[in-house]
């Protein structure tokens, strides 16, 4: 079983605006094709059995992907896709959107994206937001770490401002995508301290300095059960990201190595069971 927590729905280049895509260039050395076509996703990904996708809403940067578009994009392989709607809590009847995404267009989940949008997940506007998470089993993945956009709001990604959120409503499933990066670290410590709060490794692989490094703070911590795989899809594909987390498990540095048997582990793990999203 192969489970990929993080998959992008960007239809179309209309969903970007502003200098979103001239500044997406930063990313990756290589040039970047932003639009997600199931097609595409199933031909580098042999073994999955399912797939988290959601848009992403955040008028700051210049990204707007309806729910509707999501709620579509599952339709071409239900049994496989599990669609997440997205909120920009700085624009208006975000709360009604919250509601439509889940109880009309049957998604189940939620997207969130501080930096992009501008606001911190533990703000009090948030708590319908939470408390809804809490009371209908809906996890939360929230974007953390770094960003390519100049008009991000980097101090609202720190993971210490998920620990706020997972003190106040510890029942909520949360994931902090990309391990956080460069804030490994504080994202390791978050984690371990809570049990319903993991972190994905997407976007990573082709960083591998970095990771080893990251995933060596989790092996001294103990948290290996607490990292999801994910891919970060069209950004990256199943098969990268698969090499490029086996490739790990070649480096020795003096007495310091990863475990591939860690590794294989957390490829398989069954998030959907963690996430509660198990049909």
């Amino acid at each position: 079983m192969i489970v990929d927590v993080h998959t992008h729905v960007w239809p179309n280049n209309s969903v970007f605006f502003g200098d979103f895509l001239a500044q997406a260039s930063r990313m990756r050395s290589q040039p970047l094709d932003l639009i997600s076509r199931y097609d595409d996703y199933c031909a580098t990904a042999p073994g999955v059995t399912a797939a988290i996708c959601f848009g992403g809403k955040a008028k700051l940067a210049g990204l707007w992907v309806d729910d509707v578009d999501v709620a579509a994009y599952v339709q071409q392989d239900p049994a496989r896709l599990i669609g997440f709607l997205s909120i920009d809590p700085t624009q208006p009847r975000w709360q009604e959107e919250l509601e439509f995404g889940h109880q009309e267009l049957g998604l189940r989940g939620i997207k969130l994206m501080p930096m992009y949008a501008g606001f911190f997940p533990q703000e009090a506007r948030l708590n319908f937001l939470w408390d809804y998470a809490q009371r209908h089993g809906l996890p939360v993945l929230l974007h953390t770490g770094t960003t390519f956009v100049s008009q991000g709001w980097l101090e609202t990604t720190l993971p210490r401002h998920i620990d706020v959120v997972a003190r106040r409503f510890p029942e909520v499933r949360i994931i902090m995508a990309h391990l956080a990066h460069p804030y490994e670290g504080e994202c390791v410590a978050v984690i371990r301290k809570h049990p319903h709060v993991y972190a994905d490794v997407s976007a990573l692989h082709y960083r591998p300095w970095q990771l080893f490094h990251s995933l060596m703070l989790v092996q001294e911590y103990g948290v290996w059960h607490k990292l999801l795989f994910g891919t970060d899809f069209p950004i990256t594909s199943v098969t990268e990201s698969l090499a490029g987390l086996r490739d790990l498990a070649n480096i020795q540095i003096d007495r310091f190595h990863l475990p591939i048997e860690q590794i294989e582990a957390l490829i398989e793990r069954d998030a959907l069971a963690l996430l509660g999203l198990t049909q």
